[in-house]
């Protein structure tokens, strides 16, 4: 067929860019439209109202709709960190974890420099400007599919992209091309088989029939997207994390087999992000948390969520030793997202001390909100 060579010299300088995974596939509308629609209809996107636009739906029904002169598309995958790769600390503290893919630098920033550079390897082969749009998790693409269709593998019961010989710890990003190049077999085939283990472990029971997620009950959604409070009967479900959740994953047997130890360098873990000493991590700045996170994922919960996830996760652990770090931020802190959800991890740890705190922030809390958390977190503790 036309252009093979060409394809393939493409995913060569893909892979000589780090991308271990490439396919190709048509651009035409995904077969999954319509289950996006009524995941929309029920309302599992929570506050991802951008996901629901008459713009993002339209766009997500058809790759041309994006770019009309669109003729395939090429479809890639980058390893990141194997969370299994990161232990932790056995000093008894109280520590929150963080998702593997976020342990590094943002994979926006990484990936761009990277996909524009396959975008002009293509157009010196060709030796003509090529049409094209690339993203990666950024734009409005059934991304999961489009990799299932260009044969990097099969959506599993969890919703993520299951490579047979590499597992899911993946970051995938889409180049579409007015370029008309030969496609790759669709992984046709299901490899979960009667395997539930995702379903069974993860913690909030997000994971739905259809492969597809609720949202509003996913850790990584609770921990990154939602920016408010979280509800009060998901928040001991949430355990230790801080920013996004592995869970999933890390119970595929897919993973434990296939799952390389390590991904791209540019993802490696920086400066303790695998595992957050909660207590200290609670008295985090304005201009620390800008400091230790710029050009990271955890920039987009901002301070004041990131604060919030670390007051769950300290109460969840229940230990004595976070009671001060927590009246800290109950009787400290300016952000009463934080307040709040500080007063109920004091209330779900109890004891004197916690009390102490709790009965002070009453006197003294002028936000209706948060004065309603510390009367609860008082009744509880």
């Amino acid at each position: 067929m036309k252009n093979t060579g060409l394809s393939e010299r493409i995913k060569q300088k893909a892979h000589e860019l780090g991308f271990t995974l490439a396919g190709i596939t048509t651009a035409q509308p995904p077969a999954h439209q319509e289950v996006y629609r009524r995941w929309l209809q029920a309302g599992r996107h929570g506050e991802m109202g951008y996901l629901a636009t008459p713009s993002a739906i339209e766009r997500r029904g058809d790759p041309r709709s994006i770019l009309p002169e669109c003729k395939s598309i090429l479809v890639l995958g980058i390893p990141y960190s194997n969370p299994a790769s990161a232990k932790k600390p056995g000093d008894g503290r109280a520590y929150g974890r963080m998702a593997a893919y976020a342990w590094g630098e943002d994979y926006h920033e990484v990936l761009k420099e990277r996909l524009q550079g396959i975008v002009a390897f293509i157009e010196e082969t060709v030796g003509h400007r090529v049409p094209n749009r690339w993203y990666t998790d950024s734009g409005p693409l059934l991304e999961r599919e489009l990799a299932q269709r260009a044969g990097l593998g099969w959506i599993g019961k969890n919703s993520m992209l299951i490579n047979p010989e590499r597992g899911s710890y993946f970051l995938l990003a889409e180049i579409l091309l007015g370029l008309e190049l030969p496609v790759d077999a669709p992984m046709a085939s299901d490899h979960c088989g009667s395997c539930t283990r995702c379903i069974k472990a993860c913690p909030t029971q997000c994971i739905l029939d259809d492969r597809t997620l609720d949202a509003t009950r996913c850790i990584s959604y609770l921990t990154i997207e939602l920016k408010g409070s979280i509800d009060e009967e998901l928040r001991p479900l949430m355990q230790d994390w801080v920013y996004g959740c592995d869970i999933c994953q890390v119970v595929c047997p897919w993973n434990g087999r296939f799952a390389q130890a390590e991904g791209d360098a540019a993802f490696a873990a920086r400066e303790a992000t695998a595992w957050i000493d909660l207590d200290t991590e609670m008295r985090i700045d304005v201009q620390r948390f800008n400091q230790k996170f710029k050009k990271t994922p955890v920039q987009r919960a901002r301070r004041r969520g990131y604060l919030r996830n670390l007051t769950v996760a300290a109460g969840n652990h229940g230990l004595a030793p976070s009671v001060p770090a927590l009246a800290g931020a109950l009787l400290e802190e300016s952000e009463p997202l934080a307040r709040g959800h500080a007063a109920w991890a004091l209330g779900r740890i109890g004891g004197r001390d916690a009390q102490a705190a709790l009965d002070e922030a009453a006197r003294a809390e002028k936000d209706e909100r948060v004065r309603g958390e510390i009367r609860a977190a008082r009744e509880a503790s």
